[in-house]
């Protein structure tokens, strides 16, 4: 049985050992830039793309030889091994890995990469690229010809800018490595809206670093869930209040993926806690009212969750622009659940959850009967909260503060 070798190269050069192994193949599969690499070598040669088109021609030529594959750097970090494997068969590639590009770019940049997170913006959705990149302090970015560092620095710049966060603003700094390991090779330094003024070269690897803020004490909370109300911007005491988030985002089931939509979101205190918990998630919290896009906006910018999109507006005409959800949370309704529900449930994934928060009855008995006309299946919970104050009265028992009582209806798909 014929094999795939699957050759990594590191800058413009092919080693003897490695013009020895392709010269007993019988074609060889390489990218454009590649192709000087294989002068005097008699050989039939495959385009490397599209993916597609070269899998076949690819299969076709191993009915009668050996395939050489040449790929940069190390083909099993974010390179073309996993789609070859999965194709051919472990036991039908060969893999001969050279210095991976982030291995060459690190060097460049003296960065030890241990604990560096990195970031393929290959196939990614755009509505979480900006929350994962500056959720880190750090990270290493693989660009493509849809994100290139211009174009990636210039979206960030202008959602940075969209939400007043001129502080982030002044603390990024990118720097790029081009053409790693060829003669072109060109290292370049500056702000994220230098950044935006720059060309670079299809070949490079894009570092975004975050200067630390000195502060005498820490101002974030050092969880992932479980925020307090004071923790959470919002005006005159309009918050889901701690328990009763904690029972919604529970009934929500979040996925670590996929889309949620969080309806009349206040202050978004639903939204804040579920990007805190799953940074890749694409989260759309919808509000009609300046003062709640405001809070909206301060969380956003004070936690650094740029995975939620503040939709300005009202539901259900919003939501029509929007992507299928695979999450939903109704949290006001201004008198049009059965508005709203409609078209929610209808759009919702196969799977998904529709959950409704309702303070008052007529909600309570309307959300679960519009649900399962919409064929939802659905459940109620009510929850009633008391809590018990430091203070003690005069009969030496604790003093308590009893919360209204809220029905939770879930409807699932």
């Amino acid at each position: 049985m014929f094999e795939i070798l699957l050759i990594g190269i590191s800058g413009g050069r092919l080693e003897p050992k490695q013009r020895q192994r392709i010269k007993h193949c019988g074609a060889v599969v390489a990218a454009q830039r590649h192709h000087q690499l294989l002068s005097g070598l008699d050989i039939h040669r495959i385009a490397i793309s599209p993916v597609e088109g070269m899998i076949f021609e690819l299969a076709v030529a191993l009915q009668s030889g050996d395939v050489a594959v040449l790929a940069s750097g190390d083909p099993l970090f974010f390179g073309i091994a996993r789609t070859l494997i999965e194709r051919f068969g472990a036991e039908r590639v060969q893999v001969f890995p050279a210095l991976s590009a982030v291995q060459l770019a690190c060097a460049r940049f003296k960065l030890p990469w241990d604990d560096l997170p990195l970031i393929s913006l290959h196939g990614r959705a755009p509505e979480v690229l900006a929350g994962k990149i500056l959720a880190q302090p750090r990270v290493m970015i693989f660009t493509d010809q849809h994100h290139s560092p211009n174009r990636l620095a210039a979206d960030l710049l202008a959602l940075l800018q969209a939400h007043g966060d001129t502080e982030r603003m002044a603390r990024l700094r990118v720097r790029v490595a081009e053409n790693l390991g060829w003669p072109e090779e060109r290292l370049w330094a500056g702000s994220l809206a230098e950044a935006t003024q720059h060309q670079f070269a299809p070949l490079n690897m894009m570092l975004l670093e975050q200067e630390a803020v000195e502060e005498e004490e820490p101002t974030e909370p050092a969880c992932v869930f479980g925020l307090q109300e004071e923790e959470i911007k919002h005006s005159r005491g309009l918050i889901t209040k701690d328990e009763v988030r904690a029972v919604i985002l529970h009934r929500l089931r979040l996925p670590p993926h996929g889309v949620f939509w969080d309806i009349g979101g206040g202050s978004g205190s639903i939204s804040v806690e579920a990007a805190r918990l799953c940074p890749e998630l694409a989260i759309y919290v919808i509000e009609q009212k300046e003062e709640g896009q405001h809070n909206i906006r301060a969380n956003i910018v004070r936690y650094g969750l740029y995975n939620i999109t503040l939709v300005c507006g009202s539901a259900p005409e919003v939501c029509a622009r929007l992507p299928n959800p695979d999450r939903i949370f109704i949290g006001g309704s201004r008198g049009l659940l059965a508005e709203i529900i409609a078209p929610c449930a209808h759009r919702l994934s196969q799977g998904g959850r529709l959950v409704v928060s309702a303070v008052l009855q007529n909600t309570a008995e309307q959300a679960p009967r519009l649900m399962a006309s919409n064929g939802l299946e659905t459940d109620a919970r009510t929850i009633s909260v008391t809590r018990e104050q430091k203070e003690y009265g005069d009969d030496g028992q604790p003093s308590g503060l009893r919360l209204n009582p809220i029905t939770i209806i879930t409807g699932k798909k």
